[in-house]
Parts: C-alpha cells; structure tokens; sequence
C-alpha cells in the first residue's frame, strides 16, 4: 500500500485514524486536573493536526490563559474571529476576557462599540458589554481605582444559569471562570446542579474541583447515573489518589504494558478518564481485575482486534458474565464522554 505523503514528513512517526481527538481529550483532562503547561502541549499538536477545530482553540485559549501566555491567548481568539472559527459570541466573550487581563481597555471598548453599531450583541448580552463599556471607557480615562472595580464585578455578579443553559461547551468556560472567582455567591445554584439529574457528570466534577480546591465545607448532595452521595468538597480526595484506579491500572499495567505499550496508554487513558466523570463515585463492587479485563476488550474492540470474552475472562482470571456486564456499563459511559469536545 502506497504511504500518503504526510506520513512520510513526519519520518517514523504514525499516525493512528482520529489522533487529533486523542490530544484533544488528552489536552481538556491536562487542563481540568490543572496541568495546564501539558494542556498546551497536547493541545498545540492537536491544532496542528485538525487546525479548524473550535474545540481545540477554546481548549488551547483556556490553557493559554491559566499559564499566563495571555498575549498568546489574545491572537488566539483574534483568528478565531477573523477565520469564524467557533461561536462568535462566546469567541468575543473570551477575547474581552483575556483583554481585561492585559489592561487594554481600549481594545475592549473599541470591540463592544463595533458589536453594538453592527447589532451583534444578543438581546440577553447587551447589558453585560453595556457595562463592560462603561466600565473600560472609565479605565481609559484614568478613573482605574480598585473601589470603581470592585464596583464592576460586584455588579456583574449574576445567576450563572447553569440548568437553564442548554450549550456544554457554553457551561464550560462559564464554570472555567469559576476557578479564579469566589464560588460562593453561587452555591446554591451549583449545589442545585450537582443535584439534579439533567446536570452533565463532566461540568459536575469540573464544578466538584472548584469546591475543593476553595475548601467549601457545607455538605452537598451529588448525584450521577443514578447514584447519590452527600459530601463535604473540602474533604474530597484527589482524582489521581483513587485507590480503585490504581488497582485497575495494575492489573492493565501486568496484562499489557509490555506486550502493547502504545495500547497500555489507551486504555490507560480512558479508564482515567471515565473516572473524572464518575467522580466522586466508584465502579460497582465488581473486582478490579473485571474492570480492567472490560477496559482492554474495549480497547481491543476500538483497534478492530479479534478477541472472545472467554479468552479475556481467562486472561484476567474473571467470570465471562461478570465481564460481559463490565463492558456494557463503559460503553454506556463512552457514549456520554464526549459532550464537551
């Protein structure tokens, strides 16, 4: 079979079929466990392969953000604009918010009064950039003290509506917003969320980590695929420290590392990240040896490799009906974990 160009630039590297959604996926978990110099570089390589995915540029504009490449952030959204990359809107949202940042009251006011001259702002955003402009006009004419900030973001504070919005990726950057504000004045609305059955098990664990990390004590009710839990965030423990991981990965790591490393990885990958969206809960009491025995058929059955769940089963020391339920509750799971990207 004649190798496609691309394939023979890139010397010995091969590229698996979907390999930008792998760095993609791998780009938002680096981003929402914090490793945000990781997210920019899986994110980077994922732009270099599919270079008109919005998905990837709000992921790479984000991560931007939190290392403070904030000028880099900026013409992100810049050719977002310029190239219709994404949702217009929520692009400008973005670039005024990196602008604010940098100080440049003068960009800002100089985009809100193109918007509202092209009547480009949505009804429900109008007094939202009105006051923004008034707020940067007073900036550039040197009334920056903090009293007439605070005043600002004080008046900015509003319901997020995070029921009520029907967009993820919208949810998204609303709730990565959250990460360097207060999350108080809004813990009844995310406590609702975390409540309710129609909240998404990703923005709810991306929601989860906001509470942790600013040590909310007060106990919250959080439920996922059916499953409820009362917690205190404060008393959460970390993703990477769930002892349930780590024996699943074991029993992967001694079944396939070395006969597979590059498949060990995969399948690595999703347990990890199909964790983030159970979390705070668990798999189901089935031993950790079925979970792993599921994970590596799945994986197998996502590289088109033959396989039996009799020879799994044998292979992990499982019971083919154990591991035939196992495999039905990831898939069921794969199917929800790609709203966001």
């Amino acid at each position: 079979m004649k190798k496609r160009e691309p394939l023979k630039k890139d010397g010995n590297v091969i590229h698996f079929p979907d390999l930008e959604k792998r760095f993609l996926e791998r780009g938002l978990e680096s981003l929402q466990n914090k490793k945000y110099n990781q997210a920019v570089e899986y994110l980077e390589e994922a732009k270099r392969l599919d270079p008109s995915n919005s998905d990837i540029y709000i992921g790479l504009v984000l991560s931007y953000y939190e290392v403070g490449r904030l000028h880099e952030a900026k013409q992100l959204t810049k050719e977002m604009l310029k190239e219709g990359i994404g949702n217009y809107i929520q692009t400008v949202d973005l670039y005024l918010m990196i602008l604010v940042q940098l100080h440049e009251y003068e960009e800002i006011v100089s985009t809100i009064e193109v918007l509202l001259e092209e009547s480009e702002v949505p009804i429900e955003k109008y007094e939202h950039f009105s006051k923004m402009l008034e707020f940067s006009r007073r900036m550039v004419e040197g009334r920056n003290n903090e009293t007439y900030e605070e005043e600002f973001i004080e008046s900015e504070e509003s319901t997020l509506n995070l029921l009520e919005t029907e967009d993820p990726k919208k949810l998204m950057l609303q709730i990565a917003e959250l990460t360097n504000q207060n999350i108080r004045p809004y813990i009844d609305e995310v406590a609702s969320y975390l409540e309710s059955n129609k909240g998404h098990p990703f923005l709810k664990t991306m929601l989860l980590n906001i509470l942790k990390e600013q040590e909310v004590s007060q106990d919250i009710k959080v439920e996922k695929f059916g499953w409820v839990k009362i917690i205190k965030p404060r008393e959460l423990g970390n993703l990477q420290d769930v002892s349930q991981v780590k024996d699943i990965e074991k029993h992967l790591k001694d079944h396939l590392e070395n006969e597979d490393p590059i498949l060990f990885q995969h399948v690595v990958s999703i347990v990890e990240r199909q964790f983030f969206l159970l979390y705070p809960f668990d798999m189901s009491e089935a031993p950790s040896n079925v979970w792993a025995a599921a994970y590596h058929t799945l994986a197998l059955e996502y590289h088109g490799m033959n396989y039996t769940l009799d020879q799994m089963s044998d292979l992990y020391g499982t019971n083919p009906d154990q591991l035939s339920d196992a495999c039905e509750f990831i898939k069921k799971l794969e199917e929800i974990s790609y709203p966001i990207i």
